[in-house]
């Protein structure tokens, strides 16, 4: 067997399951098969395997799943891929071929049931790795940062339970101006490019990795941007998402036999940890940019957030959104909640009539991080928390945010019933970094790293 070409990244992980994605290579006129087995650390003996076939159609990728899982256990893994010499070799037979796994080792823990059991994740958006001719020009700049979240991930305590990435894991359209990739292999060669770097690999591995797009998956200031030419670009932008991105996380529903449907009817997902659950929207391909009902959220999707904000008797509520609810911003808001506020007022009307606490908002996309209050003027129980952590790498072309880019000095609606207002809780960090998130009983510890993994703010917001 061999080394994963791309891979394992360590998807959706509950207290009993766990979904691995890996890459082999294509081989002409053979099949092509790819592996994991596993034990708890400590065990003597591995179990028989798990296989799947690989076929071009997903560029030779697929998903394995992991069942049966103890809660909060730690388990080992190697996963490998091969073409058997017998033609006719199935995912059952190839059990039991006699097989050379790869030497590496990998490391995954399962979730905690305990509710009340203190949580930790990761939050980063907008990984800038630029290609040239096919290739990535100064690799080592886009991967740095993961090198120091994995050591500070190896190293913590409460353990990581999730890295959350908020979108611009790839940038599609980083030479639009030059020459502007489009073709479906092009796309793929920057997926393989971006995920295939060691340090995002390692870390990637053993830590349960949740993904959203945001515009430079296929385009920047997707759709407003978008042409009669692009019809194809987002075809193929689409398919190289769900591969990559999409088909390791909770938007995929289960087979009978308990592996990953092929079929996907929507990008965005909820989980959950314990009393802490986590709703991650697709603000991106399901705009509606019509006069008389602009959306950022579908009609679908804002039901199933309102209900889910409604009734979920979660503790601790996180909203993923690639791009920012609050605060505005001064120029360029066009593409975030801004230029939707009569759907960010009603979400914000359904948390605040039905007294709904501790509601988080995590975003990235501006190349800025922040923390940032929100209230009601006449409404003292009202608040609403955003976290944004952007950049992980910043392209030398695209500026910083920084406090002077977002309207500060003005509520953010004003309603009949009184006005959103809002602060910021922290500085604007204008420098490549990503956030630490710890929460315990009784608050969200908010820590911003830069590149090297040095502390560069600290912010503590106090559940309710």
């Amino acid at each position: 067997m061999l080394k994963p070409t791309i891979g394992p990244i360590l998807g959706h992980t509950t207290t009993e399951q766990a979904r691995i994605f890996l890459r082999g290579a294509w081989q002409k006129d053979q099949f092509v098969f790819a592996g994991i087995r596993y034990r708890r650390v400590g065990d003597q003996y591995w179990n028989k395997g798990l296989f799947i076939q690989l076929t071009p159609s997903r560029d030779m990728s697929g998903v394995i799943v992991l069942h049966d899982l103890a809660a909060n256990t730690e388990y080992e893994y190697q996963a490998g891929w091969f073409s058997p010499m017998y033609p006719l070799h199935t995912p059952e037979t190839v059990q039991e071929l006699p097989l050379q796994w790869p030497r590496d080792v990998y490391r995954l823990r399962t979730q905690s049931g305990e509710t009340t059991t203190p949580r930790a994740y990761i939050v980063g958006s907008c990984r800038y790795l630029r290609m040239t001719a096919g290739r990535p020009s100064n690799p080592h700049l886009g991967d740095r940062i993961f090198a120091s979240i994995d050591h500070l991930a190896q190293r913590t305590t409460p353990p990581i339970n999730a890295l959350l990435m908020t979108g611009d894991q790839v940038y599609v359209d980083d030479l639009n101006f030059i020459a502007p990739d489009k073709e479906y292999n092009e796309i793929l060669a920057k997926y393989r490019a971006a995920f295939s770097q060691p340090h995002i690999a390692t870390l990637m591995s053993g830590i349960p990795t949740y993904m959203i797009l945001d515009d430079h998956e296929i385009e920047d200031n997707w759709p407003t941007n978008k042409n009669s030419t692009d019809e194809s670009l987002y075809k193929n932008a689409m398919t190289a998402y769900e591969l990559y991105q999409a088909s390791h996380s909770p938007a995929h529903e289960l087979s009978a036999k308990g592996q990953i449907s092929q079929s996907l009817g929507r990008y965005w997902y909820q989980f959950s940890n314990g009393d802490i659950e986590w709703f991650v929207t697709d603000s991106r391909t399901r705009r509606n940019l019509m006069a008389n009902d602009r959306r950022i959220l579908d009609i679908e999707q804002e039901q199933a957030l309102c209900d889910w904000l409604v009734h979920s008797p979660a503790r601790v509520k996180f909203v993923v959104t690639s791009v920012m609810v609050y605060p505005d911003r001064k120029r360029l808001g066009d593409d975030a909640w801004q230029a939707f506020p009569e759907q960010r007022l009603r979400l914000l009307e359904t948390i605040r009539a039905h007294g709904i606490k501790n509601v988080v908002f995590i975003s990235g996309d501006v190349h800025g991080s922040l923390t940032s209050r929100l209230t009601h003027s006449e409404d003292p129980d009202f608040e609403v928390h955003t976290i944004v952590s952007s950049p992980l790498c910043n392209s030398k072309l695209l500026p910083y945010a920084k406090a002077s880019t977002f309207m500060l000095d003005q509520p953010l609606a004003r309603t009949a019933a009184g006005d959103y207002r809002h602060e910021l809780t922290s500085d604007v960090i204008s420098r490549d970094n990503f956030a630490h998130l710890i929460v315990d009983s009784e608050r969200i510890q908010v820590r911003y790293h830069d590149r090297d993994g040095r502390l560069l703010a600290s912010v503590r917001i106090v559940l309710r």
